[in-house]
């Protein structure tokens, strides 16, 4: 990694960390925030389950299948500015998004936004291993990143709450214009900026990646209702992920880092976010649902989220400076064994109707063990990135966790659809304990460094 250039202050440096980080914040809130506005825009629209996951999804579908794509166009052209270029993008989209007449147009301008997004995040990781090449000082910027992107968790369901109350679910759309202007402002200047290379991209594999995720999710959403219509969509994305296995392996600009899959336990640290993506994705997409059902407001359903939201944004500084004396790999354990037992209480509170509290104790847990996952998973991945390819490394993570979330929003919303959500929180659980099972058989030898 080439070391950061010496003429750049440490308050620069601390005001451009604090920016890409605001502009993670930016992604997540567009995501955490709608998740509270479903009823709302389902009643304002007209649409269906179906269509609400649709409304989550495709913004998940784009985001997670042009995340490599993204990291790749970052080595290539330089992160900082494909970074800005993401922000000016997302904001567009977002405000075009609070004007949309339809649930099929909104879908298609989440679409839009979601790959605004994923210009914006392995993006922003490689900024911040270029301004901190340090380890130890990496994994703390890491660290901050991760808190100051999980405050858009831990906000997103308390002000969309509270807005779609006050002004109805496009309200959510538009509060991203003025962060996003902040964003611009503490990226600007060369302390940012960070060297293209000669990096190729193979746009037919890119292309084909994509498809295959969002036939997938056409095929997942039609299940949940109408089991013999998802036979189609689910042929397709056979055939798209047969085409894209076939394409990668000859591909000299293959989607994902070969050097870094041949890593054992870098391809259970990619298990492990997609496990993580999974649960918190379908868990965003079926509470607000189970306690609308309660009766519970859009502004109560906010703030009954907060056990689950706030871990996101108080616990990743802790979780940095675990991994910067222990390495990450307890950490990932720790938060993956939370998740799992979270996932079990929640999925046996909603099955039971219990109350409450104990909705309370299985939040918590939950987000407690992703505030311990993911900043520890984006040091390991992006330590174990070949030089020149940290943008490419952070948008494979980010890439697996987004197919993770967008399969955990559509297999679970379509559970809820079919069998309640208690079954579909289930797999939550079941995902997650998985994960923790396979990063824990990488011993020493084949751990992520």
């Amino acid at each position: 990694m080439a070391a950061v250039n010496i003429s750049v202050s440490r308050r620069r440096r601390v005001v451009a960390l604090w920016g890409v980080s605001l502009g993670y914040f930016l992604v997540l809130l567009d995501l955490t925030v709608l998740s509270v506005a479903e009823p709302d825009l389902a009643a304002s629209l007209g649409t269906s389950v179906a269509g609400l996951q649709w409304a989550a999804a495709a913004y998940t579908v784009t985001f997670g299948a042009l995340l490599p794509a993204a990291g790749a166009l970052a080595d290539r052209y330089g992160a900082h500015r494909v970074f800005r270029a993401g922000i000016v993008l997302f904001s567009a989209g977002s405000l075009a998004c609070a004007a949309a007449p339809s649930p099929e147009v909104l879908a298609v301008l989440r679409a839009v936004t979601g790959a605004a997004a994923a210009a914006c995040v392995p993006a922003s990781l490689a900024v911040i291993a270029r301004l901190y090449p340090d380890g130890r000082e990496r994994a703390r910027a890491v660290a901050t990143w991760a808190a100051v992107s999980g405050a858009a968790v831990a906000l997103g369901p308390v002000c969309g709450g509270l807005l779609v109350d006050a002004a109805g679910w496009r309200a959510v759309f538009v509060v991203n214009a003025p962060i996003a202007v902040l964003v611009l402002a503490a990226t600007a200047g060369r302390a940012v900026a960070v060297p293209g290379s000669a990096r190729r991209i193979d746009w037919p594999v890119q292309f084909a990646a994509c498809a295959a995720l969002a036939l997938l999710t056409d095929a997942l959403v039609r299940a949940g209702s109408d089991p013999g219509a998802a036979v189609w969509p689910g042929l397709g994305a056979l055939v798209a992920a047969a085409l894209f296995a076939v394409r990668e392996r000859a591909s000299r600009a293959p989607v994902a880092d070969r050097a870094l899959l041949a890593s054992a336990g870098a391809r259970a640290g990619l298990a492990a976010g997609a496990a993580v993506g999974f649960a918190l994705n379908g868990l965003l997409f079926v509470l607000p649902l189970l306690l609308r059902d309660r009766g519970l407001s859009a502004a109560a359903t906010g703030w009954a989220f907060l056990p689950l939201t706030v871990p996101f944004a108080v616990n990743p500084p802790v979780t940095g400076r675990l991994v910067a004396r222990f390495g990450p790999r307890p950490p990932i354990l720790a938060g993956l064994s939370a998740l799992a037992c979270g996932g079990t209480v929640l999925a046996i509170s909603a099955g039971t109707g219990a109350s409450y509290p104990w909705l309370a104790v299985g939040l918590f847990s939950t987000g407690y063990g992703v505030s311990l996952v993911l900043p520890a998973l984006a040091t390991a991945i992006v330590r174990a990135a070949p030089d020149g390819a940290a943008g490419s490394a952070g948008g494979l993570l980010n890439a697996v966790r987004q197919i993770g979330a967008t399969v955990g929003v559509a297999a679970m919303g379509s559970v809820t659809t079919a069998f309640g959500p208690g079954r579909a929180i289930a797999l939550a659980a079941l995902a997650c304990g998985g994960g923790a099972l396979w990063f824990a058989r990488q011993g020493p030898a084949g751990q992520v460094k």
